[in-house]
């Protein structure tokens, strides 16, 4: 419904998502960012936040992507129903449990003959970028990390960029010490692409469709 303000200036109120198209694009993100993660394990590189936490898990244990992933997540949906609501939670739920279960399928579905990490680490940020974006414009998230800065920035003033900041440190000092000094730097380089990605491309104003 228009305000007298909206009528005057001429703006409309921004469309809400439809649910099928809330069901698309979190398929279609997850499909994607998926899709960036199996790049990433096969060169076996690094990201940041959760889905970073089980990359350097996988390489530590041997454990499966999907696995790790999914458990890492358990503790943070309690947060999300508490401070972003039952829905978020419901969402990011659904969205990592789609990652989990596409980068298992994708594994089977995508054969790499040859994968050069300089390739994978610009491909597999930029993949993984696109779908979070996908996800962030439909209300959805995928990192229990990102649920817990949030917290911690409402409780206890901590600013939530600069906590994952400091995850995403301690995730790569962590990799220095199982990944080689060159998979580390393409890593750094694919984290650029990521948050560069995200950043040119969701910006108030630029996309206005609301769920």
């Amino acid at each position: 419904m228009k305000t007298d303000k909206d009528t005057a200036s001429g703006a409309e109120a921004p469309e809400r998502h439809r649910l099928y198209e809330d069901i698309l694009a979190i398929l279609t993100g997850t499909l994607i960012v998926a899709l960036g993660v199996v790049i990433y394990g096969k060169a076996v590189l690094i990201t940041g936040s959760t889905a970073g936490l089980a990359l350097l898990l996988q390489y530590a244990t041997g454990a499966g992507f999907w696995l790790v992933f999914s458990l890492v997540n358990l503790p943070f949906y309690l947060l999300a129903v508490k401070r972003l609501g039952w829905r978020f939670a419901l969402r990011t739920f659904l969205a990592v449990s789609l990652v989990s279960l596409f980068s298992r399928l994708t594994a089977e579905w995508v054969e790499f003959a040859r994968l050069d990490p300089l390739y994978a680490a610009i491909a597999g940020g930029a993949l993984m970028g696109m779908g979070l974006l996908i996800l962030f414009r439909h209300r959805t998230g995928l990192g229990g990390i990102n649920i817990l800065a949030i917290y911690l920035q409402e409780e206890w003033g901590i600013r939530a960029g600069y906590f994952q900041l400091a995850v995403d440190l301690a995730i790569l000092a962590a990799a220095a010490f199982l990944l080689p000094p060159t998979n580390l730097m393409l890593s750094v380089a694919g984290a650029v692409v990521v948050n560069m990605t995200l950043a040119i491309n969701h910006k108030p104003g630029r996309y206005v469709g609301v769920t």
